[in-house]
């Protein structure tokens, strides 16, 4: 009860406060002061704000408090009235009335009560007195009386008046009094008290009462948009476009012209062209006052007071119209007590405040050392100037710096520059045309010789004044300082290379010539190991041998399989073997005839072999698309052996330096571009699964098991024993056509459709050690010399060039590279010219094929 008696304390002390029924029922009426509160639903509005009935005693709130009260409701009243979402129906100003009325009796009501209560609060723990429990009993009558008295004051059940005749009985002992009064503060109030009365209320102002979206039967205040003055912030003014300060051409090529605030479309206006403008200008009479809105891109009517502004402007007066140039002058701190009066003084600073500075010492001290040794003399007579100077002394001259550098003389006079030079100074026409046809930078001189008869009769130069310009001009900018500049001659910077005769020998002139019927391309040659025969293959499906020295054909195979895309001769001495590429075939084949009795046997052995212990027919292990089929009885009368069926058609052939394998290359197949062929077992491989570029061009290394495969781009080295990727050359390349290997091991040259040659040193970078761009076309094929330090490069320009290239054991020593001798003599049919080139494996003699059908053997 004491816990529920100090909330009662508490909740009077607050602006608006419950009242609470006679019979201990429970608050009527319950009004927050806080707006976030939920408030209750069945609370009645019969009784006031002001009020606290308890049991038959009102208790009235302090005078202090309502003191307080009246502060905050002033307090309020001068604050600017700020929208609630608390709803209230439209009596209660009524309501507010009848508080008023009760909140003066209240007023009215003895201190006694509050004294009561006071007791109550700072009483002990036993409970209430009986003297005060007896006193509140005593004066339930008279209080019961006044609040009945009361207008708003209405009962609302039976049951209130009985607990009133009984509360007013004086016949109860104490202990009774406080069981009643327990028992109605307990018991359970009524629900059905107060169900019609209002939710909130709201505060007066000048908005408009609506139906709140929010609460269910509640009101909420709307008031008037804020209009913006013309001195308001940005962010109130009517300008749509947020797009911001940005040129609004961005916005040209598009439909919209920028995004309101909600960030929707802002689309651009209907415009007509120029003349629907200039007809629109004409018509209207006020478009003179209108200005275009470069962000809504529209015109915009001025207003009056804008147009004024403009006029003031124009006139170059204060745009404020109640601007007043001429006010009086407001004469500050003049007259009479209007003195200014501030902590100031005209006093010198006393020395007292004086802080002597280090620096200034420091620099005095400086002084004082020179005086003393006699740099500086005090008092020194100055030095007379003399009234006379001697023109022809040379005292005023001064030593020059060593960087000293003296301003460029003119040059003096010479005889053409006399106004009477000799006849033979003087120009013809025919000098004097080219004189003035030659523009003046070009020219030897700056003027023409010219003969008077006297001094009087030289007119004035016309070019003085320009002459005079441009030598104040070179004065100003010519340089006062010695520059010292290295007397090295260009020529000395470029290498010493030794002379093409000292180099010899190396072909130099056509010998031989190989003629192909039909004039056919030949795509491919070869020389074989021993240099007695000459292959080649052209696209008229026909594989032909040639005799080196004479040029007669001795042999040929029609292969009837397309054309021929490459020959390679195997390196192995002692047989005497031929690869043919043609569409989907790779064809071994054999001039037996031509060789000797020794070579064929080793020849017919070592392809043979593996075909008496399989049948006609062999698969590749898990190459299903690859067979080495055994040719027919007349094909291996005519020399063809063997021939083995792969996928794609394959562009060029690799033979190992021992001659049992052989590597081919098709970009068609994929991942079966790149095959290694055993002919002694007849067995084929695909050593890449996959390959991150298209494969171009393969080679084994000469010493090694390494195996080089070129993409367009890069040249990847494998170790085939490893089974890894040992270095990837970054060639620069956009598209190899051609490589090869040095017989060493360590170099290689690469050769692109970009018109370059790489020269890479495996032992230095995976970069090129050399770039040469001689060629003026795309490269088709490059070759070292086998035993020679030699190299050729062929391409589509129709020439040949030959480079010396010696390898030197020293590693700190580069290769030295020197042209040697540019072929010529094939030509260029349909865009292509030579396109392969073969070296003689002992001889300074080369073998070139083209694409005008011949075959060049060149000689030293």
């Amino acid at each position: 009860m004491a816990t529920k008696m100090q909330n009662v304390r508490h909740r009077g002390s607050r602006p608006s406060t419950s009242r609470v029924d006679a019979n201990g029922a429970g608050p009527s009426r319950l009004s927050t002061a806080r707006p976030g509160q939920k408030r209750a639903a069945d609370v009645s509005a019969e009784l006031s704000d002001d009020e606290l009935q308890l049991n038959g005693h009102v208790l009235d709130s302090d005078d202090g408090e309502d003191d307080d009260e009246e502060e905050l409701d002033e307090a309020s009243d001068d604050e600017d009235p700020f929208p609630e979402l608390d709803s209230a129906s439209e009596d209660g100003d009524d309501d507010d009335d009848g508080s008023d009325e009760a909140e003066d009796e209240v007023d009215g009501s003895d201190e006694s009560d509050l004294e009561a209560f006071d007791d109550e609060e700072s009483g002990d723990e036993s409970g209430y007195n009986s003297s005060d429990i007896e006193a509140m009993y005593s004066s339930s009558t008279s209080v019961s009386s006044r609040a009945s008295s009361s207008k708003k004051r209405i009962i609302s059940s039976q049951q209130k008046v009985d607990d009133e005749k009984l509360a007013a009985r004086t016949d109860l002992t104490t202990d009774e009094k406080l069981e009643r009064m327990i028992e109605a503060g307990t018991r359970k109030p009524d629900e059905s008290i107060g169900t019609d009365a209002k939710i909130s209320w709201a505060k007066e102002g000048k908005g408009v009462l609506k139906p709140s979206k929010l609460v269910p039967g509640g009101y909420r205040r709307e008031y008037d948009d804020i209009e913006a003055g013309y001195g308001s912030e940005s962010s109130t003014e009517d300008n749509p476009n947020t797009v911001g300060n940005i040129p609004m051409e961005w916005y040209d090529d598009l439909p919209h012209i920028g995004y309101d605030v909600s960030g929707r479309k802002i689309f651009r206006p209907a415009r007509g062209d120029e003349l629907d403008k200039f007809l629109s200008n004409a018509e209207d009479p006020a478009a003179w006052t209108s200005v275009e809105d470069k962000s809504l891109q529209r015109n915009v009517q001025l207003t009056d007071k804008e147009l004024d502004i403009i006029r003031r402007l124009e006139r170059a007066e204060n745009p404020d119209a109640d601007f007043n140039p001429y006010q009086d002058t407001i004469e500050w701190f003049t007259g009479k007590g209007q003195e200014m009066k501030m902590p100031l003084s005209g006093a010198p600073e006393p020395k007292r405040r004086f802080v002597p500075s280090k620096w200034e010492h420091q620099k005095v001290m400086k002084i004082v050392k020179a005086i003393r040794e006699g740099r500086i003399v005090p008092n020194k007579p100055s030095a007379t100037k003399p009234s006379v100077y001697a023109i022809w002394s040379d005292s005023d001259i001064h030593t020059p710096h060593a960087m000293y550098m003296p301003a460029p003389q003119l040059p003096p006079p010479k005889t053409a520059e006399s106004y009477n030079p000799p006849e033979e100074y003087l120009p013809t026409e025919q000098e004097k045309a080219e004189f003035e046809a030659t523009d003046k930078e070009d020219r030897k001189q700056d003027f023409l010789p010219q003969k008077y008869d006297s001094l009087r009769h030289v007119p004035a130069y016309k070019d003085l004044v320009q002459e005079r310009f441009e030598r104040a001009l070179d004065l100003y900018l010519a340089p006062r300082t010695r520059r010292v500049k290295l007397n090295i001659d260009p020529e000395s910077l470029i290498p010493k290379l030794p002379s093409p005769r000292e180099l010899r020998p190396f072909p130099t002139t056509s010998c031989v010539q190989y003629r192909h019927p039909g004039d056919t391309r030949v795509r491919g040659i070869s020389v074989n190991p021993g240099g007695e025969w000459v292959a080649s293959g052209s696209e008229d499906g026909i594989v032909r041998v040639w005799d080196l020295g004479n040029g007669r054909e001795v042999w040929k195979w029609n292969l009837k399989a397309g054309a021929i895309q490459h020959v390679e001769w195997s390196p192995n001495k002692e047989q005497l073997l031929l690869a043919a590429l043609v569409q989907g075939k790779i064809l071994v084949v054999s001039p037996l005839a031509l060789a000797s009795p020794t070579v064929c046997t080793s020849t017919l052995d070592h392809v043979n072999s593996a075909f008496a212990s399989s049948s006609a027919t062999t698969k590749s292990g898990g190459l299903e698309a690859i067979k080495w089929v055994r040719p027919s009885e007349d094909e291996r009368e005519r020399g063809v052996l063997v021939i083995i069926e792969v996928p794609g058609t394959p562009k060029h052939i690799a033979w190992h330096r021992r001659g049992d394998y052989l590597a081919t290359v098709a970009t068609e197949a994929a991942d079966k571009s790149v095959l290694i062929h055993q002919l002694s077992k007849h067995a084929t491989q695909s050593p890449f699964r996959k390959t991150s570029g298209a494969v171009q061009r393969v080679a084994f290394h000469p010493s090694k098991p390494h195996f080089f495969a070129a993409t367009q781009r890069h040249v990847k080295l494998y170790d085939l024993a490893a089974q890894k990727l040992l270095k990837t050359l970054q060639t620069g390349l956009n598209w190899i056509s051609s490589i090869d290997i040095h017989p060493g091991g360590d170099n290689v040259i690469v050769g692109s459709y970009d018109k370059k040659l790489g020269w890479f040193d495996l032992d230095l970078s995976n970069k090129p050690f050399k770039t040469l761009r001689y060629h003026s076309r795309a490269l088709r094929s490059v070759a070292f010399h086998p035993t020679l330090p030699l190299f050729a490069s062929s391409s589509d320009d129709g020439t040949i060039h030959v480079f010396h290239a010696t390898i030197y054991t020293d590693l700190m020593q580069n290769p030295l590279i020197v042209p040697l001798k540019i072929l010529r003599g094939h030509k260029i049919v349909e865009g292509l010219g030579v396109l392969d080139v073969r070296w003689h494996p002992e001889k300074p003699w080369l073998v070139s094929s083209g694409a005008d059908g011949e075959v060049r053997l060149w000689c030293s």
